[in-house]
């Protein structure tokens, strides 16, 4: 389908209604033991992974009927495979997100207490000697590829021996060390810490955040496309949450999603033309839509939020394009095909309720910070149209792709097998089952069954897009009856509330949720 066709087909689907799929109960799919889940089969499933930056709950139609953003792709796959209502992000923004989803283990273990890594001094947080979710596939035959957003640091090579400062992540002063770092880069050598190192065969993508953090330049393998070399222009550094610094001089914000796809297809190209019959895993990290909002030219307008939303189709066009190109291989049959998100969204416009009904937005510690669309398709094996109310995270899927490709795994220390949930099976002793969340402020949640405990206070949480006057010694919610939080029943639960309490001590005493 290309940027025409898609362009027509959402345009004559809306104003559009999509009934609810939660009306769906979810069902039990065929299985020998519904506490076990299903053995790999001796042909490796295909992976694909697609992470959205900053969609939220109720971006996706699937998820929210009143949805004032097209996204009939994503729709698609939901009802050929499962949707889960209970997923989550391990933390309310990106970089230790994406740390947890790769390393099966939550950010907070490592120095990043707090936000997101920032700046060019920022050194890889996955050390070389940690298993990825693509190193852990690489030990059953896996090709991988890494495409789009990386964030999670690298090691850049500077000019004439200069040591990189700390620029305490001041960076919205394009000014003292901020500045010094940046001139004294050498983009003309290679980066290091990154995905080839991590267990990745190919990266095509970003440093930091795609659209709004420096260098914006494209990075493939390990060098930089192009030399950035002019500063962004003052119409983008004027834009909410861009930071200044250099560009590479044909550097396009508006297209790219569109180069991000364009490789992650080549990459599937590639496999096939290749005939080794290798299964493959591709880790697609799309930028949109996250700020600023600049959507391309054959997306605006295509939503009635405005250009959040114009980009959120973007999403949708990109999922499109990679189902399209598994179905011009015949591979869609043994393919996993996962869309997700890395956290809540921002405040949605218009009326558009981008988190849904949860409360919060990116940043916060509620609900709609962390609570992500999670949608798997996987033909013959998930049974289509189904829903699944097990709370997952994005940190379970180390665990859980071990489990599906039988790799060993060493690490994934915060990550539980899922497996089964993806087949209708139930997963033994479930309630007993760990989940934290944090903050960007670096507060922390705590989530165990129907219980969700948020300690602390949690005034002004959030990076400007979750804050609330709501000031308390801590909160304490039954998800089961409750779960858009308006209820704190911490001064009537002092019982559960020391419980969770104690408990959330231990996790972070502790090297593994998992065990304990």
């Amino acid at each position: 389908m290309n940027i025409e066709e898609y362009t027509e087909k959402i345009g004559a689907r809306f104003p559009f209604k999509i009934f609810a799929l939660f009306l769906i109960s979810a069902m039990i799919f065929a299985c020998n033991n519904s506490n076990q889940s299903k053995e790999p089969t001796e042909e490796l499933p295909n992976i694909v992974f697609i992470m959205a930056d900053d969609m939220g709950y109720g971006d996706v139609g699937s998820y929210n009927p009143q949805t004032a953003i097209p996204t009939p792709n994503m729709d698609k796959l939901a009802s050929e495979g499962i949707m889960f209502t209970d997923a989550h992000s391990p933390s309310a923004v990106c970089s230790p997100s994406r740390y947890g989803l790769l390393t099966g283990r939550y950010s907070w273990r490592t120095r990043l207490k707090k936000a997101v890594l920032l700046g060019y001094d920022e050194s890889p947080l996955i050390e070389e000697d940690r298993m990825t979710l693509a190193s852990l596939l690489k030990e059953k035959g896996y090709t991988s590829a890494g495409i789009g957003k990386w964030h999670v640091g690298l090691n850049w090579q500077t000019k004439n021996g200069y040591s990189l400062q700390d620029d305490l992540n001041e960076s919205e002063e394009y000014s003292g060390v901020v500045r010094e770092n940046e001139e004294n880069i050498d983009f003309t050598k290679p980066v290091s810490g990154g995905p080839l190192d991590l267990g990745f065969d190919y990266f095509f993508g970003t440093f930091g955040c795609s659209t709004s953090d420096p260098p914006y330049t494209f990075i493939e393998n390990k060098h930089t496309v192009g030399i950035p070399s002019v500063l962004i222009p003052d119409s983008l550094d004027q834009l909410p949450g861009v930071v200044k610094g250099l560009m590479a001089p044909n550097w396009s914000e508006e297209n790219v999603d569109l180069e991000f796809t364009q490789k992650a297809t080549e990459f599937i190209d590639k496999t096939q033309k290749a005939n080794n019959k290798k299964p493959f895993f591709l880790y697609l990290a799309l930028s949109s839509p996250h700020i600023p909002f600049l959507p391309p030219e054959f997306a605006k307008g295509k939503s009635e939020e405005g250009p959040r939303g114009d980009l959120v189709t973007v999403v949708d066009w990109s999922v499109g394009k990679i189902m399209e190109t598994l179905d011009q291989y015949n591979l869609s049959k043994n393919t996993l095909v996962i869309v997700t998100s890395d956290n809540g969204p921002r405040k949605g416009a218009n009326g558009h309720l981008s988190a849904g009904n949860f409360k919060g937005y990116k940043g916060s510690i509620w609900e709609g910070g962390h609570r992500v669309p999670f949608i798997a398709r996987w033909p013959d094996r998930i049974k289509k149209g189904t829903t699944s109310g097990q709370v997952i995270s994005l940190t379970d899927m180390f665990a859980t792709f071990s489990k599906l490709t039988g790799a060993t795994s060493t690490g994934g220390e915060d990550s539980y097998n899922i497996l089964p949930a993806f087949f209708g099976e139930k997963i033994h002793d479930k309630d007993k089952q760990i989940r934290i969340f944090h903050s960007y402020a670096g507060k922390f949640a705590i989530r165990k069954g129907k219980w969700k405990f948020i300690e602390g206070e949690t005034e002004g949480d959030g990076p400007k897009v979750g804050k609330s006057a709501e000031k308390t010694k801590g909160e304490l919610y039954d998800l089961s009856t409750d779960p858009y939080e308006t209820t704190n029943l911490w001064e009537s639960n002092p019982q559960t509330v020391l419980e969770l309490s104690k408990l959330l001590l231990e996790c972070k005493e502790t090297e593994s949720v998992v065990n304990l």
